[in-house]
Formats: structure tokens, C-alpha cells, sequence
């Protein structure tokens, strides 16, 4: 049996957040995908949350956020809003995620660090490139304003 997930709200915590395509597509291995999804998650903050870390792979995608309101909420409108766009823009009218998302509380600064570190890696570790600052779909590459690591 699966614990019931906690309502989190306005708490001021940092949460890792993963989402998979619905079965495993790689969608985001095309560019213009890729893009229009960091363009989504980049017009979302300051709005909806602080954006610290992200990396979007071929078939799912990870990101640091701290919720201005439910982590439901913010990845309601990372999801959605990403979908409502590609449908808009690509002309897709099929599935894109699947149900739910994964996540974890971040705890300290040392918690923040290995998942910060898990991000930036992601791509280095699948094959994709040799060096993390080489992904282009990733914040580890120094092109994306960030929201500062939240303290506390």
C-alpha cells in the first residue's frame, strides 16, 4: 500500500521532482520539444516556484523547486502547462507523461548538493555527452538564470 502523499503548502521547502514521458517516448531527444519544455518551466518562476536546478532527458525529466503554493500546484503547471504547449505549438495530440511524479523533500545543504550534483550528471552518465556544461537541456551548462539555493 502506497502512503498517502503529505499536503504540502506555502512550507517553504525544496522538493527534487522527477516525471517520466508516458512509456518511456523520448520526446525530448528533438529540439524543439526540449526547448519548449525549459521554455514552460522557465516562464513559470517566479509565479509558481523558484527554479534552482533542472536537466530535461530524452524520455523524462528532473528539477530542484521550491513551490510558492502546493508542489502539486507547481508540477501541475510544469506537466500541463508543457502539454497544453505542445499540443498549441508541435500539433501533438497524444499522451506526453505519465500519472504522478516522484518526489523528495530536500533535507540540508548536503541533501541539496547530491541532488544538485545528480542533475548536473544525468546526461554525463547516460551517454549523451562527455562533460556536464556540454548538455544544452540542462543548468549545468551555465546558460539559465536560477533562483538562488533557498536557506533554512
Amino acid at each position: 500500500m502506497r502512503p498517502k502523499r503529505e499536503v504540502v503548502t506555502r512550507n517553504g521547502q525544496t522538493y527534487f521532482v522527477t516525471s517520466n514521458t508516458a512509456q518511456r517516448k523520448a520526446f525530448f531527444r528533438h529540439e524543439r520539444w526540449a526547448e519548449l519544455f525549459i521554455a514552460t518551466l522557465v516562464g513559470y518562476r517566479p509565479d509558481r516556484f523558484s527554479l534552482h536546478e533542472f536537466v530535461v532527458m530524452p524520455d523524462h525529466f528532473h528539477v530542484l523547486i521550491t513551490p510558492r503554493d502546493r508542489l502539486e500546484l507547481a508540477v501541475q503547471c510544469i506537466k500541463g502547462g508543457f502539454s497544453f504547449r505542445a499540443r498549441k505549438e508541435l500539433g501533438w495530440s497524444g499522451e506526453i507523461w505519465v500519472a504522478g511524479f516522484s518526489d523528495h523533500r530536500i533535507r540540508d545543504d548536503e541533501d541539496f548538493a547530491k541532488h544538485q550534483r545528480y542533475i548536473a550528471k544525468n546526461p554525463v552518465e547516460a551517454g549523451l555527452v562527455e562533460a556536464e556544461r556540454d548538455y544544452p537541456y540542462s543548468s549545468a551548462n551555465g546558460l539559465w538564470e536560477l533562483d538562488a539555493i533557498p536557506r533554512g
